[in-house]
């Protein structure tokens, strides 16, 4: 087993502060269970991820306060939706649908009025990786965050149909609640400055930091893009990296010093690691930098449980699921 395998666990939404994402990131896949939606469902192919409508139930969410801080929500409980709304509270950038972002977000239970999860704006919380996609996201999340970018704030208003589905009550929300979800798209995670030197030989490279505080939040820097073809979720990869703790400069996993690339799946390791592969091409060569919180902050014990960590990442090859 290599150091970015066995880490990533999926817990409930409650069990770390952060965990919204993994119960949201990689949702869309957990519907596969060979069920045939009711015909009421809505079907999300006919909404586009960025065409998302507005309507009364969205509308009767109010949301102040300024970008990038903790918001002030108001709405009176018992919100009856029958697909998601979305309003754009504030306009930002526009990225390209599934691109990643990250993001401060607020979760309500909008039947109730009761307050799920907040997180992202308090000093000390990284933003939350999301991708807007239906097989990335649970759909009602997918359409809230659409296409924005950087400087966005939405607000959707989801039902728990297009929401948690038949996990909502692991969540602690009823199967028929409805939920508004606030959301501040912070960044587009590209790294662009103070992005580390890659030298050494192909063989054995070699990641320079730059002489700075680590990185807060995940970045991804593109240093090649590769030709060949791109990465998804439920793909194997096989990858050459080189893995260095921020705070220390301590290179402690290399699969360049065992002069063989390793072989895994892309949902099998941390969620940093993660997020920097999927979308990309085979051939590409990139670097990401993650936060704790990303890397091995949920392993207790771990000796990189407090590190920021850095990967130099070659994508050798593509062994798509069966």
């Amino acid at each position: 087993m290599t150091a970015v395998e066995g880490i990533l666990l999926r817990r409930s939404l409650l069990a770390l502060p952060f965990v919204l994402a993994s119960a949201l990131v990689l949702a869309g896949c957990s519907a596969d269970d060979g069920t045939t939606p009711d015909a009421t469902e809505t079907d999300t192919s006919t909404v586009g991820v960025c065409e998302t409508p507005d309507g009364a139930a969205v509308s009767a969410v109010d949301v102040s306060g300024d970008f990038g801080s903790a918001p002030t929500i108001a709405f009176d409980a018992g919100l009856e939706v029958a697909t998601t709304e979305r309003v754009v509270v504030i306009e930002g950038d526009e990225v390209e649908p599934g691109q990643l972002v990250s993001a401060a977000y607020a979760l309500y239970n909008g039947t109730t009025g009761e307050e799920l999860e907040t997180y992202g704006w308090a000093e000390g919380d990284p933003a939350t990786p999301f991708r807007a996609d239906y097989d990335m996201l649970f759909t009602g999340f997918a359409k809230t965050l659409g296409c924005l970018g950087p400087g966005s704030r939405a607000v959707g208003v989801i039902p728990n149909a297009e929401g948690f589905g038949e996990q909502a009550e692991t969540v602690g929300i009823g199967v028929d609640d409805v939920l508004v979800f606030v959301v501040d798209v912070l960044s587009d995670n590209v790294w662009s400055t103070d992005v580390p030197e890659v030298g050494g030989t192909a063989e054995a490279p070699t990641v320079t930091l730059p002489a700075i505080a680590p990185k807060t939040d995940l970045e991804i820097a593109v240093l090649e893009e590769g030709a060949g073809d791109v990465v998804g979720l439920n793909d194997s990869v096989s990858v050459h990296y080189l893995g260095t703790a921020w705070e220390t400069g301590v290179v402690f996993d290399s699969s360049f010093d065992r002069g063989a690339p390793a072989t895994f799946a892309v949902s099998g390791v941390v969620q940093g690691f993660q997020e920097a592969l999927v979308g990309q091409t085979v051939g590409s060569k990139i670097l990401v930098t993650m936060p704790p919180a990303l890397g091995y902050g949920a392993s207790e014990g771990h000796e990189l449980q407090n590190s920021t960590l850095v990967f130099y990442i070659e994508i050798v090859e593509l062994n798509p699921a069966a």
